[in-house]
């Protein structure tokens, strides 16, 4: 179904139809939710709706723990993926002129900002244009975002909405236009329309059983845990301090004639032979306190895939290269996830600057372009000293090239450029001429 199509049939042809697209109950509550989410990362959480209580006749200010541990989950899938910049491989051509845009663009900074809104709030946008030759990466904001789909579910427009100082700012995105459109002065005005060189905005989305035109938050799955852990710990911390003083009993009676003067610093009271004197206190149960929070902890870890080891919830010592893989094996399952989203968009963002790039006359042949890949190096602690002798040992065997040599090297970042200054370093001129390979070639930037 072509835009015209679309606008015909939902909006009877209304020229201001984006409104009405961008005020549906179904826009609207997908806005407020992430909204919701930003709250709630910066801080607003539930237990600080918790109300003060009555305790001895007076008001006893409760405890509001927060606990933003959401946060440092987030910072670390998105590290944990892309802490080593994504590495370009295919032919030569196509990978320096994909690395000198990269560069000038700020590409791997982008997909950091990507990865992270894609964890976040389930969606990011990306639009990509030139400014002034130079092609640039704009990321739309997930909530000022609203992808326009058929009901084919085929993506066929983009709104980009958003409002500063009580002006209303919408952008119309088609496959082959950009139209501005404004209220500023009361009336709803299209105040420019300019030629779209790239295409659709880019649509960056993680998986939701529920919905194929959005993803979903993982903190989703996050909120209800981490809520439970506050309301325990606030309560427990509430608990102990209303009754750590205990309540003094007497047994008995104390002899007559006998006090405890009014200023008396470490003294003591005389009680009869019969009688008993003691602070009654309530027991604070800390085992029952320290299971449950444990249990609520190792569940947010294994929800999020998250290895104890790295957020200091437990101590490890001289481990082999098996072992570390293992504490990481469910955070590698979770970064293969975030991968295949950040794949999927990147593939796309690949596709869209090779038509820009034909704007500017560099062209390239289908069989080069098809071998551009993406390679993903996930933070995974490393025993670099075990994956030296490893390759030396490969290597002094005749098994392995000195370009995988330099791939697997955990010291090497830009394969390309290394293999060029062992070329050019007099101290390995011996270096055999099976280096000069001409298929496969990686890049990424330092």
């Amino acid at each position: 179904m072509k835009l015209s199509e679309y606008i015909a049939d939902k909006h009877n042809n209304k020229p201001t139809w984006f409104v009405d697209e961008c005020s549906s109950f179904t826009a609207q509550q997908r806005v407020m939710d992430i909204l919701n989410k930003k709250e709630y990362l910066s801080g607003q959480h539930n237990i600080l709706k918790r109300p003060n209580e009555q305790f001895n006749g007076k008001e006893f200010v409760s405890r509001k723990i927060v606990l933003n541990y959401a946060k440092t989950l987030i910072n670390f899938q998105s590290m944990f993926l892309l802490r080593n910049n994504v590495t370009l491989s295919g032919s030569e051509a196509v990978v320096k002129e994909y690395k000198r845009i990269y560069k000038k663009g700020k590409f791997h900074r982008q997909n950091e900002n990507i990865c992270d809104s894609v964890i976040k709030y389930g969606n990011c946008y990306e639009y990509l244009y030139f400014d002034g030759g130079v092609i640039k990466s704009k990321l739309i904001k997930p909530e000022d975002g609203y992808p326009v789909f058929d009901d084919e579910n085929n993506y066929i427009a983009f709104i980009e909405h958003y409002t500063v100082d009580s002006v209303s700012y919408y952008y119309i995105y088609t496959p082959d236009t950009v139209e501005k459109w404004t209220d500023r002065g009361g009336e709803l005005k299209l105040v420019g329309s300019y030629r779209n060189l790239s295409g659709l905005p880019i649509r960056y989305k993680s998986q939701n059983e529920l919905d194929d035109q959005y993803g979903r938050s993982d903190l989703d799955d996050y909120i209800n845990i981490l809520d439970n852990m506050e309301d325990l710990i606030s309560k427990s911390v509430d608990a102990f301090y209303k009754y750590i003083t205990g309540m003094p009993v007497l047994k008995g009676q104390t002899l007559k004639g006998e006090s405890l003067p009014v200023h008396t610093v470490g003294g003591g009271i005389v009680i009869d032979t019969d009688a008993d004197f003691k602070f009654e206190q309530n027991q604070f149960d800390y085992k029952a306190f320290e299971a449950l929070y444990k249990t609520l902890m190792q569940a947010l870890l294994d929800v999020s895939c998250t290895p104890a080891v790295s957020i200091n919830k437990t101590d490890v010592s001289n481990l082999s290269e098996v072992s570390i893989k293992l504490l990481f094996s469910l955070a590698e399952i979770k970064a293969s996830l975030n991968e295949r989203y950040m794949r999927d968009g990147i593939e796309e963002r690949h596709e869209q600057i090779r038509k820009m790039l034909e704007y500017q006359g560099i062209t390239f042949d289908d069989d080069d372009f098809d071998t551009l890949d993406v390679v993903f190096v996930f933070n995974t602690p490393q025993n670099a000293k075990e994956i030296i002798e490893n390759l030396q040992m490969l290597d002094s065997m005749g098994a392995i090239s000195l370009q995988s040599i330099l791939e697997q090297n955990t010291y090497i970042h830009d394969v390309v450029q290394e293999m060029d200054r062992i070329r050019s370093d007099t101290r390995k001129q011996n270096v055999d001429n099976d280096t000069n390979d001409n298929t496969i070639y990686s890049d990424s930037e330092s």
